[in-house]
């Protein structure tokens, strides 16, 4: 099994992030990963992106031109990346920023309020956490406690509080897919 996800968005977003926790969770499963970052000119309020490929064997390469997966945080990121998913792939949209619809009938769309959500939380900082819940609940990419361990990991060092709202977050995001189906 080799799945490959492109996260997308805005510097600020926690674009980034979500691609680093997805890996380190993968490597806590004893996964092959890759982790492929990109910035904008501008870090914060820029685009930034970031490719991660997480395989029971060896991976060729890095870049995922045709990714099962895509995450949007932001309507130019839907835009950017919408035709890089492959057909019958599922796309990964922050539906607070993004209204419209990509135009490809042939992907599956999931749709996850993340603002809404890490805003209801009390830990708006979040929302990259609450998208990557959703995503590692329909995908199924690792398991919830390789995600939560990989959040001890990321942020080591940090308040308790931080690692906390953040575990809080995936779970938010898991649960919100849960009660979607």
């Amino acid at each position: 099994m080799s799945l490959k996800i492109i996260f997308s968005g805005f510097g600020g977003q926690g674009v980034l992030m979500m691609g680093y926790v997805l890996a380190y969770a993968g490597m806590n499963e004893d996964k092959h990963v890759t982790f492929l970052p990109a910035y904008g000119a501008e870090v914060r309020g820029g685009t930034a992106n970031c490719t991660v490929v997480v395989s029971d064997e060896e991976i060729a390469s890095p870049i995922a031109s045709s990714p099962e997966f895509v995450v949007a945080m932001n309507y130019p990121s839907m835009v950017k990346y919408q035709n890089m998913v492959k057909s019958g792939g599922t796309m990964f949209l922050n539906s607070d920023l993004i209204t419209e619809r990509p135009a490809r009938e042939d992907i599956n769309l999931v749709l996850v309020p993340v603002n809404t959500l890490a805003h209801d939380m009390g830990a708006d900082r979040s929302l990259n956490m609450v998208m990557l819940g959703a995503v590692r609940e329909v995908t199924n990419m690792v398991s919830e406690n390789s995600v939560l361990g990989a959040i001890e990991t990321v942020l080591e060092g940090k308040k308790k509080k931080l690692v906390e709202t953040n575990q809080n977050a995936i779970s938010v995001g898991s649960e919100f897919i849960r009660q979607s189906k």
